[in-house]
């Protein structure tokens, strides 16, 4: 079986074009306690409100939260709500240079009202406008430009008007040129104005009524209809708590259930699972781990009120959740691992496999292992064919968080996050040491073992 955390381990920076509608997400939250004098409705009492990027913006947050790099392309309003979402997403580190300002135009937001834990009621300020003839040739001359700079395109449409039809057929068309995948989460009951997409990503409601179907036919079905008139390369349906299905032009149906703890709120689910496919395709990894992992994402943003964002991190550790051996790391996988590392204290225990697995090792583990989440064990494998064996039974151990093979994995780890603590086995004792050069130092028979880290 193919572990899905070796995928999220393949993971690189990459960078990913967000073309769509972005708008203002607010959540107002308090208490209820009771009911208007004046009508008999429930009088929320605010205690907190938050504005965050919603729509493409959402997409463009969970990205980041990924580790990847965004450009973003859209329009807000001269209004307040297009100055915070704009500030909101350039202090996340998006690039918000191709975020048109449109007069006229009013920014879109959503405004979600929240009492204990609930939503109660969602209210809307916003209408569809077209995008002006002169602002579309604006959007188009960049384009090639930008594509230049990404991976994968990823567009994100909630039928405001911006991403007219012409607009959408150069769009796709562009990076099918460039050989950029191109994936889709769409709106409205016509699928052909996305033709030559790499992925079309609707939720279940949307596929049958794109696919003019009733609810008693079959979602294959559903998924034959899109794909024969849809001219798209992969069809991957979003169904709630019901998980989510993929559907190739062979005809071919994969089902992945979901994985989730509780269901709090669905709200902003299919923008993860819109980020985690498109980085995963951008890394080049295959559809269907594509959407296993977008999956476990999506069940872990739905265990969260409101828009969660889900980080590369908290992935991982669900992972291992799932499956005990996907801990360990090697030279093409340390990207995956810096991001779990970030913010977090660790300590290394350094181990030669030919000694086995001891009393006395065992106990240094359970010694030098932490409950505390913000603290993490990585023991690093020293030798240069570590035996297998060692190393199952090591990643079988609660007490390990990761493991660590090969000198250089080590070296260039503990140059960019330092630990906090480095300790070595030797004879059966645990012995401190004072830097991570100093373990390095004591592997056999590899040569320049002294060099400094950065």
């Amino acid at each position: 079986m193919v572990k899905l955390c070796g995928m999220l381990s393949r993971f690189s920076p990459i960078r990913v074009l967000v073309i769509g509608d972005f708008m203002l997400d607010t959540y107002t939250a308090g208490k209820v306690k009771r009911i208007s004098p004046e009508a008999p409705v429930s009088v929320l009492h605010v205690q907190k409100e938050e504005s965050l990027p919603g729509g493409a913006g959402n997409v463009a947050l969970n990205l980041i939260s990924f580790g990847a790099k965004v450009i973003a392309v859209g329009r807000i309003g001269f209004d307040a709500a297009g100055d915070e979402l704009r500030n909101s997403l350039e202090r996340e580190g998006v690039d918000v240079d191709n975020l048109l300002l449109q007069k006229g135009y009013k920014t879109p937001v959503k405004n979600r009202l929240i009492a204990d834990a609930q939503q109660i009621l969602r209210v809307d300020f916003e209408s569809q406008s077209l995008l002006p003839s002169q602002m579309e040739e604006e959007v188009l001359e960049k384009l090639p430009l930008l594509m230049d700079k990404v991976q994968i395109v990823a567009i994100s449409d909630y039928a405001k008007g911006f991403l007219s039809r012409s607009l959408l057929e150069k769009i796709i068309q562009m990076a099918s040129t460039k050989q950029i995948p191109v994936i889709v989460d769409p709106k409205g009951t016509d699928f052909f104005k996305y033709s030559g997409a790499t992925v079309l990503k609707p939720n279940l409601s949307e596929a049958y009524a794109a696919a003019k179907l009733p609810q008693e036919a079959s979602l294959d079905q559903v998924a034959h209809a899109i794909l024969q008139t849809c001219g798209v390369e992969m069809l991957i349906v979003t169904r709630s708590e019901a998980g989510i299905s993929l559907f190739n032009k062979a005809g071919q149906q994969f089902d992945f259930p979901v994985r989730s703890k509780e269901v709090k709120d669905v709200t902003g689910a299919g923008d993860t699972v819109l980020s985690m496919i498109s980085i995963a395709l951008a890394n080049q990894l295959d559809i269907k781990y594509a959407v296993q992992l977008a999956n476990i994402a999506a069940g872990m943003a739905i265990e969260r009120l409101g828009c969660a964002r889900i980080h590369l991190s908290e992935m991982a550790q669900r992972l291992l959740e799932f499956d005990v051996e996907n801990k360990i790391f090697d030279e093409e996988h340390l990207f995956a691992l810096q991001q779990v590392l970030k913010g977090k204290r660790y300590t290394v225990l350094g181990v030669d496999s030919q000694q086995g697995m001891s009393t006395a090792l065992f106990r240094s583990l359970r010694k030098l292992s932490s409950r505390e989440p913000e603290k993490k064990l990585i023991v690093y494998v020293c030798d240069n064919d570590p035996d297998e064996e060692f190393v199952s039974l090591l990643s079988s151990l609660a007490e390990v968080d990761f493991i660590v093979l090969k000198r250089e994995s080590l070296k260039n780890l503990c140059s960019i996050i330092h630990p906090h603590q480095v300790f070595m086995m030797e004879e059966d004792k645990l012995v401190a040491l004072d830097h991570a050069t100093a373990l390095l130092s004591r592997v056999r028979d590899i040569p320049n073992v002294t060099e400094n880290f950065v």
